[in-house]
């Protein structure tokens, strides 16, 4: 019988040797990657020893929930990730139809997963449109709560949106054409100053250099100026004795970190910053982006290593986590045992990492990277490969299981 993982107030967790962790196989291609991942967790776990053990528990989500109990996210389920506190998840499609929620948006906001984490690393020779992949290790934070995000908006023509308008010609004088939608764009000190936190102390942590604050603050002077401005305000206040901004390294220290500084906080514009990843991406480690510029810059960035299918993820919240593939369920595919599972597997290394089983962790993702260069590969990876061989996702999978040491 599993146990639960426990969470301090403080947010630090407590990880028994059998703790229960909930899963959704998810939709579509779904199942067919739970099936290899789960037999890759399950392996690194036992071969890392300790005693340790997972105690998996099925919870419901997604298409499979709805035809079952009518909800695509049952109560249940929310229920079960609050108590166990990590969860892992796959695809999951969300149904056409009115009044059906995104399963993905409604997990985030119902349970305050502020953060969604994604590291982008390349594993060679997985093909890349880019010269130097193997310069990309970066780990993006993204907000995940506010921004346009919110989906706060009025179509042409309602009321809603004609009020917005005279409203803003009153306030501002500025004025905005009649047959405008109208949406709402919030960013808060509250929520960019977690975000940045978050991205610190994970910095911090595991011995990175900086941290990036990625904005388009130049337009937005209030929003994602906030973000900012906020971003260095805590940086000074909660970290000052161990991180430096890049104008005082540079107007100070001659770009020499001095004494007892760890970290460097940096600024970018956003579209800067799409130029610097692909011209200068050995300079960033950790950025931290408000929620719109961290979804393009996450997928920009995972398509420089090889695309969505070695990409995993993570929304994070206070004393609650759920990881997840960042790809799609791509239906087409689904019980054809052929799509690559590495970013649920490499998600679930994230999820060991989370509960302070590191060596597990680590022991994953070298397993991913040795099978990967054996070139008997899934089929969007030996399409592009160079002398691979196409194998199926269980024999993927079970090649990853074969390099774990």
């Amino acid at each position: 019988m599993g146990e639960a993982i426990a969470v301090t107030d403080s947010g630090t967790l407590q990880t028994p040797k059998n703790p229960v962790i909930p899963f959704v196989p998810g939709d579509g291609i779904g199942p067919d990657i739970w099936v290899a991942a789960k037999k890759v967790f399950d392996s690194a776990v036992a071969k890392a020893g300790g005693g340790r053990a997972i105690d998996w528990l099925e919870i419901q989500a997604g298409e499979k929930a709805l035809k079952e109990t009518g909800d695509t996210l049952p109560e249940a389920s929310l229920e079960a990730i609050r108590k166990y506190h990590v969860a892992i998840k796959g695809p999951l499609t969300t149904p056409v139809g009115k009044g059906i929620r995104s399963v993905n948006v409604a997990l985030r906001r119902t349970l305050d997963l502020y953060a969604c984490v994604r590291p982008v690393r390349y594993f060679p020779p997985v093909p890349s449109p880019v010269k130097h992949p193997e310069q990309v290790d970066m780990i993006v934070f993204r907000e995940n709560t506010e921004d346009v995000y919110c989906g706060i908006e009025w179509p042409k023509d309602s009321a809603e949106a004609r009020e917005v308008i005279a409203l803003v010609e009153k306030l501002s004088g500025r004025k905005i054409r009649e047959d405008s939608g109208i949406g709402i764009k919030p960013i808060s000190k509250f929520g960019s100053q977690r975000l940045v936190r978050m991205a610190i102390e994970y910095a911090l942590a595991h011995g990175k250099d900086s941290v990036t604050l990625v904005h388009k603050g130049n337009i937005m002077k209030f929003t994602e100026g906030g973000f900012r401005q906020w971003g260095y305000e805590l940086a000074k206040e909660a970290f000052g004795d161990v991180t430096i901004t890049e104008a005082e390294l540079w107007e100070k220290h001659n770009g020499k970190l001095p004494a007892g500084k760890k970290l460097v906080i940096k600024d970018r514009i956003a579209d800067a910053m799409f130029q610097q990843v692909l011209l200068s991406p050995s300079e960033y480690s950790v950025l931290a982006l408000p929620n719109l510029n961290g979804d393009y810059m996450s997928d920009a960035l995972a398509a420089q290593v090889g695309g969505l299918g070695m990409a995993p993820g993570a929304n994070i919240g206070h004393g609650v986590a759920v990881f997840e593939a960042t790809h799609g369920s791509s239906p087409k595919d689904a019980g054809q045992n052929k799509v690559n599972p590495s970013a649920v597997i490499l998600s679930g290394a994230m999820m060991f990492e989370y509960i302070g089983w590191n060596d597990v962790a680590t022991m994953i993702r070298q397993a991913v990277a040795k099978a990967v260069q054996t070139r008997h590969v899934t089929f969007d990876l030996a399409a592009q490969m160079e002398n691979a061989v196409q194998v199926s996702c269980t024999d993927f999978g079970d090649s990853i299981v074969a390099n774990l040491a």
